[in-house]
């Protein structure tokens, strides 16, 4: 049976849409524990690639026959071989073309809404790595909030529905992946807003984003407030749009609460973060959709694939948004953390312009999974 590649873009429907498939991961147990690809109704079994060397019969009675078969590894080559090893002993399976290297930087936008006099809001899900981005379109403009550094899917949805991208804005310094704005700023001669708390170490230029900035972009009534909120970095910094969106940053997910340590800074920023998310938040109308920066678990992707959800619904099921005790709130945020993403001291430099690592240094930078979340 000849074997067929199944690309990123076909992975992600089959998450947002629930369906079942059988991955076998072939790279080694630790990366693999470290980071998958997840999905609701997915299977796994993990073998590492030097362990069928010299042959896949072992394994073959572990492989279901009433499932879609997809061969997993970081880069697509080793999935190749145990794919075409399958295959000739009569198993109809798929490999995962450019491997976990590709999945990582995989961007899938979904249309979020329509605004009230004209435009719309996407959401670009990087399913692989938790991230979420966002594109304001209004009357041929476009703003672009929190872009991953993959610039040219920016570039070419853009085009595709016939807007400029005339503002770039990035919610904070992130620590966890490497921001596109600047790239995205200089391509398209868009200005480029970022944080002034956040921007003191920064070695470029940038337009500061404080409290009470209104931007505006294509029609009037599309205006982006910002809402000083800091807590995740000293100068995060949230967005209402259309008074509808609220963009949380990395203060508040679906599912959990920003984590105030990737700048070393925890025991500093908890009341910050707490004041953001009891007082600042609480003053917004409970009816604003929440579209944060991050997901954390797969559990927060809706029906269509997004991940949103109303600030009053959050207020009720969110557990990092009912915390009486301050001191129960601050045990929460400072012990007990996950594991901080991978190189994020050499990401924050490069977004600060500090050092310019080529690209492929840049995948190693972000490979791993979303750690920007406490629950």
């Amino acid at each position: 049976m000849a074997v067929k590649a199944m690309t990123s873009k076909e992975v992600t429907r089959k998450v947002f849409n629930k369906e079942a498939l059988f991955i076998l991961d072939v790279r080694n147990e630790g990366d693999f524990q470290d980071w998958k690809i997840e999905g609701e109704n997915f299977d796994y079994l993990n073998i590492p690639y030097f362990e069928l060397l010299d042959g896949v019969e072992e394994i073959l009675e572990k492989i279901p026959s009433d499932k879609e078969v997809l061969v997993v590894c970081a880069k697509e080559g080793s999935s190749v071989m145990v794919a075409e090893m399958l295959s000739e002993q009569g198993l109809d399976v798929s490999y995962l073309e450019g491997g976990m290297k590709t999945w990582s930087e995989h961007l899938e936008p979904v249309k979020i809404g329509d605004f009230k006099e004209g435009g719309e809001i996407y959401q670009f899900v990087r399913i692989g790595k938790g991230c979420l981005s966002y594109m304001v379109v209004s009357n041929g403009e476009a703003a672009i909030i929190d872009s991953t550094r993959m610039t040219s899917t920016y570039l070419n949805f853009a085009q595709e529905i016939g807007a400029t991208i005339t503002h770039v804005f990035d919610t904070h310094l992130h620590a966890d992946h490497i921001s596109g704005g600047r790239v995205i700023a200089e391509n398209t001669g868009a200005t480029y807003w970022l944080p002034p708390k956040d921007a003191t170490e920064v070695t470029f230029d940038y337009s500061p984003l404080e409290g009470g900035n209104t931007v505006t972009i294509g029609n009037t009534v599309i205006d982006i407030h910002a809402l000083y909120s800091p807590g995740h970095t000293i100068g995060s910094t949230s967005f209402v749009v259309d008074s509808s969106y609220l963009l949380s940053g990395d203060i508040l997910f679906i599912d959990s609460i920003g984590r105030p340590d990737l700048a070393g800074m925890a025991e500093d920023w908890v009341a910050d973060l707490r004041e953001s998310l009891y007082k600042r938040y609480r003053e917004l109308s409970e009816d604003l959709i929440v579209l944060p920066a991050h997901f954390m678990i797969i559990d927060e992707l809706n029906e269509d694939g997004s991940v949103a959800e109303k600030l009053g619904t959050l207020f009720a099921e969110n557990h990092g948004l009912n915390i009486v005790d301050e001191n129960e709130f601050r045990k929460l945020v400072t012990e007990n953390l996950p594991p901080q993403p991978n190189a994020y001291q050499e990401i924050r430099e490069t977004n600060m312009g500090k050092i310019t690592p080529d690209e492929e240094k840049q995948r190693e930078m972000e490979i791993g999974p979303n750690r920007c979340a406490v629950r």
